[in-house]
C-alpha cells in the first residue's frame, strides 16, 4: 500500500512505521544515546517530537540504505555526525 504525503510524493506508510520504530526502539535502549540527546535538542529547538522522530528517521534511513545498497555495516561515527546535523540535510 503506498500512500502521498503534503508534497505529493509516494511513500509506503507501513515501510514509515517500521522506521519510526527503530527509532522508538534506540530512545528506549537509550542506545546510541546520541538518539536521545538529538530527540531532546531538536524539541528544545521548538520541533515537535513527533517530527523530531521524522528528523531522526531519515539518519535511520541513511545507514539502512548504505547497508542494503553497498553491503556494509551500519556506521555508527557516519549516523551521529548526521544526527547532529539535525535538522538540516543533505546527509552524508
Amino acid at each position: 500500500m503506498k500512500s502521498r504525503n503534503m508534497e505529493n510524493q509516494v511513500y509506503n506508510p507501513h515501510l514509515k512505521a517500521t522506521i519510526l520504530q527503530v527509532v522508538s526502539n534506540q530512545l528506549r535502549a537509550n542506545d546510541p544515546p546520541e538518539t536521545r540527546e538529538t530527540l531532546d535538542r531538536l524539541v528544545s529547538q521548538g520541533i515537535s517530537k513527533e517530527d523530531a522522530k521524522i528528523y531522526i528517521a531519515q539518519a535511520v534511513c541513511v545507514e539502512i540504505w548504505d547497508a542494503l545498497h553497498n553491503n556494509k555495516p551500519f556506521n555508527h561515527q557516519r549516523y551521529v555526525k548526521n544526527l547532529q546535523r539535525l535538522p538540516e540535510s543533505p546527509f552524508e
